[in-house]
């Protein structure tokens, strides 16, 4: 027997014809589509070079890269050896950074988020903020030169160079905690301040607890930066060469210059002759891998955290 012939008065045809795709939907869909792809393309492109960027250095400095390269201090006028003093110098400048800069940003953003009043003052506070993170580094390494080598006379040291770097760094953990703070619904403190919680402790018990992953956003920015500035070490504390012994894990002081890395990796492909490619690699990635391992123990802590929050 022949199927029967659906009638056009059908009403699963109807509804089928309902439900499709109209010629608007379809051109909708299409436009979607160029531009999901055109996105994916944008980010291949960034990407893409940045690999191909890491992949050249890491087979560049493979042949110089070893324990011992990290352990031992330059010799024979830095063409040879390895980069511990610089390794060390980076790590002391990037905690003093940190130590002194984060407190004092934290507190800041606090006191301009949840205690100062809108008025001429704060204005002028959050326009001084968002002019200083414009602020070239170099003009930093002068404005530390004068401030902290000079005038309170901390001479060219790790403090001055710490200091220095805490200056250039702070805006951003300033920005970062206030827009932590103000992602905290208002809800959370009003419910705090009903059962008779005072303003610090809605900020030290609510507040602050639940923008920590805000926090070491900006935290995670300042590492990034810090380790890889060059300047304002250069005029306030950073050396050229420091005789260490090897694998010495405190061989400076807070009044000593220091090693760098990132002055290091300039002075070896500028100002040192005959240095192999190769150990100019490898000091870049060694560089790179400090910052890296930096922010990703940050990284960690704040999904950690960000996993604890109620909202």
């Amino acid at each position: 027997m022949k199927p029967a012939i659906q009638s056009a008065n059908d009403p699963v045809s109807a509804a089928a014809s309902r439900f499709s795709a109209t010629p608007f939907v379809r051109r909708k869909l299409r436009f979607e589509s160029i531009a999901r792809w055109l996105f994916f393309l944008m980010a291949a492109a960034m990407i893409v070079p940045l690999l191909w960027l890491l992949g050249h250095l890491v087979m560049g400095a493979a042949p110089s890269l070893s324990l011992n390269f990290l352990l031992d201090p330059p010799i024979k006028g830095m063409k040879e050896g390895g980069i511990w003093p610089a390794l060390v110098g980076t790590i002391y400048l990037v905690v003093m950074a940190l130590a002194l800069s984060a407190p004092v940003g934290v507190l800041a953003a606090v006191y301009l988020n949840e205690y100062a009043r809108d008025n001429w003052f704060h204005r002028a506070i959050n326009m001084a903020v968002i002019n200083l993170a414009g602020v070239p580094s170099i003009v930093h390494a002068l404005f530390g030169l004068g401030a902290f080598v000079y005038a309170a006379q901390f001479g060219y040291s790790i403090l001055s160079a710490a200091l220095t770097l805490a200056i250039m760094t702070m805006p951003v953990v300033i920005t970062s905690t206030r827009e932590a703070l103000a992602a905290v619904p208002r809800s959370f403190r009003e419910a705090c301040w009903n059962v008779g919680a005072t303003r610090w402790q809605t900020i030290k018990a609510v507040v602050l607890p639940n923008s920590i992953s805000g926090i070491l956003t900006g935290i995670i920015l300042e590492v990034s930066r810090t380790a890889g500035e060059t300047a304002p070490i250069m005029f306030t504390g950073a050396v050229f060469f420091k005789a260490v012994e090897r694998g010495d894990l405190f061989p400076y002081q807070l009044t000593d210059q220091c090693m760098a890395l990132s002055l290091h990796l300039f002075a070896l492909s500028t100002q040192v002759p005959g240095v192999s490619e190769s150990t100019q690699y490898a000091t870049a990635v060694v560089l790179l891998g400090v910052v890296l391992l930096m922010n990703a123990t940050s990284i960690v802590l704040r999904i950690f955290l960000r996993s604890r929050m109620k909202w």
